[in-house]
């Protein structure tokens, strides 16, 4: 697990996902925070893209310059909750395509269904990073990670706010080669597969739904 799972404990990181775990967090206030978070974690998800050198002039002199290199990465929603993590991602790199997956948990087998796939082209030339704001059970992941593999994905990693466990040792266990990058790795998954002490449903969160 050591291997794989990256924790991130900036302390911007953690006082923002205590802000976001308080169930006294009103909405706006709760996907505010969520795009500022994914800054901050986007940063560390990126901080090996491959760079290249250009020739430019500066007010001064010219030099040769650092410069991302190659196709524009992409970073693939898990709908509909990894939706709020995109928009800071895409604060930080503006550039960046974006696809999406729409995976979602059923209530009562905790298993995966698939419904939704729209992935920019030519996955196999992108560094392509998966976002969702949970890591529980770890289905939803592993079927959105296969998704993108049979698209042609070669280079991925998961980003998410919380991750469990079980859902870690899970994805792992499927998907050896995709890092996961992670705000916290908390205690257990409850009876519901919900994980403890968690942040509660994080779609209905952002978007101010029940259900």
């Amino acid at each position: 697990m050591g291997k794989t799972l990256t924790i991130v404990d900036h302390p911007l990181i953690q006082h923002k996902l205590t802000i976001l775990r308080n169930k006294q967090t009103p909405t706006a206030h709760f996907r505010q925070v969520l795009r500022e978070i994914a800054f901050v974690l986007g940063c560390e998800a990126t901080k090996d893209l491959a760079l290249g050198e250009i020739d430019i002039d500066t007010p001064l002199e010219a030099i040769s310059a650092p410069y991302l290199e190659g196709k524009k990465l992409c970073f693939v929603s898990i709908l509909r909750a990894g939706n709020g993590l995109v928009e800071g991602l895409l604060d930080l790199i503006p550039s960046a395509r974006v696809g999406h997956v729409g995976v979602y948990r059923d209530h009562e087998t905790l298993e995966a269904i698939k419904y939704y796939y729209k992935t920019p082209d030519k996955l196999d030339e992108r560094q392509v990073i998966m976002v969702d704001p949970m890591l529980a059970t770890g289905n939803t992941a592993i079927a959105a990670a296969s998704e993108l593999k049979q698209a042609g994905a070669m280079q991925m990693k998961f980003l998410c706010l919380v991750a469990a466990p079980e859902g870690v040792e899970k994805f792992s266990e499927a998907h050896p080669d995709v890092p996961i990058i992670t705000a916290a790795l908390d205690r257990e998954l409850n009876d519901k597969g919900y994980i403890l002490p968690g942040l509660g449903d994080a779609g209905d969160r952002i978007y101010g739904t029940k259900g």
